[in-house]
């Protein structure tokens, strides 16, 4: 091996495990388990508009194959929990994630996410007009996610 090829080879193994390292990474701080949200490019999974009110945004992965969907709107993961349920009998399971984001995030760097089952809704205009948020504390009027669930299906849209 002459000099030349010597200090590509060394070089290579140099970069290999920083590229694998930066590989791996994820934009943001997203939970164990989230698949990262690419803004203004991602598709809610019901109405296939694009997720770009961060405020709003909803993730659920689960199933044997952990798949992923994408939500803009909290009323349309509710909708689609209903609308799923039989075609996706995993949905209910304990192993079953689903995040949504903390309406008082203050910026894409610094989301919060919440589980919709410890996480309260309150009322605000959001992207689909079901106009319900998810907050981390109770606040006048805020509702729990099985009833913000009963609202927004009351509407039947």
């Amino acid at each position: 091996m002459c000099d030349r090829q010597r200090r590509r080879f060394l070089g290579g193994l140099l970069l290999t495990p920083l590229a694998a390292a930066l590989a791996g990474c994820k934009h943001g701080d997203w939970p164990e388990g989230m698949a990262e949200i690419k803004w203004d490019r991602d598709t809610c999974t019901r109405c296939s508009m694009v997720i770009s009110d961060r405020r709003f945004a909803c993730e659920l992965r689960g199933g044997p194959e952990n798949t992923v969907f994408k939500f803009d709107d909290p009323g349309c993961l509710a909708f689609w929990l209903k609308e799923k349920a039989e075609k996706y009998p995993w949905l209910n399971a304990p192993a079953t994630k689903i995040w949504v984001a903390d309406f008082a995030s203050k910026s894409r760097e610094d989301m919060r996410w919440l589980d919709p089952q410890r996480a309260f809704f309150i009322s605000r205009s959001s992207p689909m007009a079901y106009n319900f948020a998810a907050v981390a504390s109770v606040q006048a009027g805020a509702l729990d996610f099985t009833d913000m669930r009963q609202h927004v299906l009351a509407k039947g849209r």
